[in-house]
């Protein structure tokens, strides 16, 4: 018996990584490409967006490069490439689904109605809907926006529960579909709107990052409930069991906190109670 156990352990060490002929789904066509193709915004710091040296960068990105890692691990490919692709709002889903890209790194609320055509990673922060406005506004929430003009990302669940929001209080405010952030930023520094609508830590960002952070004011209200996690291709187990596990081991392991440092320490502060158990309750041992 022993003798048994000693050879199937033997056998199990000696395996190298998962063969061509064993792999399906993302996995086998990263492999056959020797490439992996991630998905990323321009302009949804600090979660994705592209840096000074015109480079993608931002917290979901760092996770998914720690995916890239892995995969790498995976298939036994330390020559393995990164190609980017830069993707609007409107263009996440779709890309994932006809295989463009492999996997999105960005900002992207998980949701049932999405799971029908995608599927997600572990969720990777947690955030809430909120208005940006100029300083001095009076705006505190959403029932404060009647008869005002906002901006809001088109194709977004924010842009789903602004309208909701505004129908169910009865507020008369003019909703204005924007490409990307930076539209609404611009025209939320010339007065052409009183608001833009996006997710809290979103918002945050896009206030720091311009010229003059003290033209912009944030509103204390969050009217929505915003699970953020990576996205890949619906019913591709393999691939998907990749990423899980290493946001797990990196939850698990603590070092998820040089990654948050490094994107929210200057200015978003200690993660909120509920961050840190989103942390813990996805640090799925192994």
């Amino acid at each position: 018996m022993r003798a048994w156990i000693a050879a199937a352990l033997l056998a199990v060490c000696a395996a190298g990584p998962a063969t061509a002929q064993g792999l399906t789904g993302t996995l086998q066509k990263i492999d056959a490409a020797g490439a992996i193709v991630l998905g990323h915004r321009e302009s949804s710091p600090p979660f994705s967006f592209v840096d000074k040296d015109k480079q993608p960068a931002g917290y979901s990105v760092d996770l998914c490069l720690r995916v890239v890692e892995a995969v790498r691990q995976r298939l036994g490919r330390p020559d393995l490439q990164v190609r980017w692709v830069a993707l609007e709002a409107e263009e996440r889903l779709p890309k994932v689904i006809d295989g463009s890209i492999d996997l999105e790194c960005g900002n992207t609320t998980v949701t049932l109605a999405r799971e029908e055509q995608v599927d997600f990673s572990r969720m990777t922060f947690i955030t809430g809907a909120s208005l940006l406005t100029a300083a001095g506004s009076t705006i505190q929430g959403v029932g404060d926006l009647g008869g005002k003009r906002v901006a809001v990302v088109a194709g977004t669940t924010t842009e789903a529960s602004l309208r909701a929001r505004l129908a169910k209080s009865m507020v008369a405010a003019t909703v204005v579909p924007v490409e990307d952030h930076d539209k609404a930023m611009k025209m939320l520094e010339k007065g052409e709107v009183d608001a833009h609508s996006g997710d809290q830590i979103v918002l945050i960002g896009l206030a720091r990052a311009a010229k003059d952070p003290a033209k912009f004011g944030l509103a204390p209200e969050l009217f929505t409930y915003e699970p953020y996690a990576l996205v890949v291709r619906r019913n591709d187990a393999d691939f998907r069991l990749v990423a899980d596990r290493t946001l797990a081991q990196l939850y698990r392991s603590g070092e998820i906190a040089q990654i948050y440092d490094k994107w929210f320490g200057d200015w978003g502060g200690r993660p909120s109670q509920l961050l840190l158990a989103m942390f813990a309750l996805n640090g799925i041992p192994e």
